[in-house]
């Protein structure tokens, strides 16, 4: 029982309640593998089998049955021992840095386990991952690797994500291909973790890369290089602070559909209630599950934390 974890019991019950497990994986926002793998971990570490189990149905076994309510009730009373421990540590601050997006209800999910400080210094994604890894920050809200997770010995959890759009000239607002969309490529220092993204959608969906010297990523010079381009030109997470001029329209872009994933890091040292407890705040749930991530038409690089 010592290597049991409460979150083998919550996949556990989250089984035994849909008696399937890719409608459970769903509802647990994991990989199926991975659950099949956590449950026959779980059935090991107890001794028992919990389900029985083939290629057309799920079912709890007489054991499963068994110790189904006891695990209820010690994940309620687990999470009791949550909820009063957040309480405790609701007076230490917290320093949250940012690169441009924040979850809109931020200030209303952690109000009541920690003292949250937004800071006021905004950079960019790989800056600030560079902070939490430093102690600078507790935690940020940026885009990242899983490559850069470990060289920085972080933590992640996917809280938003943008599905990326293209600015064209004309009034053609109709889907667009990716593969007839161009990606603006700017200066390292401040661009590089779009110059990532940007160069794998590029490689990948044939996309045309275009570098910039005129940090034209946004703003009016971005709308500029679109006016100049014979193609719709894909628009970077970071938004555009100017009004979308009347020349230009948004267009979706398609096959695939290009997302940017938002993810809330922390150091995987970290030990304070606090910044644990607004990691367990804004990491639970919210309305839009996976934020559209996983779906068909779905793009991600190869390297994010959050593909399947």
């Amino acid at each position: 029982m010592t290597r049991v974890e409460l979150r083998q019991l919550r996949y556990f019950v989250a089984v035994a309640e849909e008696l399937n497990f890719g409608r459970a994986a769903e509802r647990l926002l994991i990989a199926g593998p991975s659950l099949s793998q956590q449950i026959k971990a779980l059935e090991r570490d107890l001794g028992v089998r919990l389900f029985d189990r083939d290629r057309r149905s799920v079912s709890l076994t007489p054991s499963g049955a068994a110790l189904l309510p006891h695990i209820r009730d010690l994940l309620e009373r687990a999470d009791d021992v949550r909820h009063r421990a957040r309480r405790l540590c609701g007076s230490e601050p917290v320093l949250l840095g940012y690169v441009n997006w924040l979850p809109p209800d931020l200030t209303a999910r952690t109000a009541a386990v920690a003292r949250v400080h937004v800071d006021a210094w905004v950079g960019p994604s790989h800056t600030q991952a560079s902070r939490v890894a430093d102690g600078g920050l507790d935690l940020a809200v940026c885009w990242l690797r899983a490559g850069d997770l470990e060289r920085h010995g972080l933590n992640c959890r996917l809280i938003g994500a943008d599905r990326l759009h293209a600015v064209a000239a004309g009034d053609d607002t109709g889907e667009v291909p990716a593969s007839d969309t161009a990606v603006l490529l700017g200066d390292d220092a401040s661009w590089s973790s779009w110059n990532a993204y940007a160069g794998e959608l590029a490689e990948r969906t044939g996309a045309r890369p275009v570098r910039v010297s005129d940090g034209g990523i946004t703003g009016p010079a971005f709308f500029d290089h679109v006016r100049r381009s014979g193609r719709p030109v894909v628009n970077s997470p970071k938004g555009q602070t100017a009004s979308l001029p009347p020349d230009l329209v948004r267009r979706p872009v398609v096959t695939p559909q290009p997302y940017w994933t938002w993810s809330l890091v922390w150091r995987r040292s970290e030990v304070r209630a606090a910044v644990l407890a607004v990691v367990e705040a804004l990491g639970d749930g919210g309305d839009a599950g996976d934020f559209g991530v996983h779906g068909p038409d779905a793009w991600l690089p190869e390297d994010d934390p959050h593909r399947r």
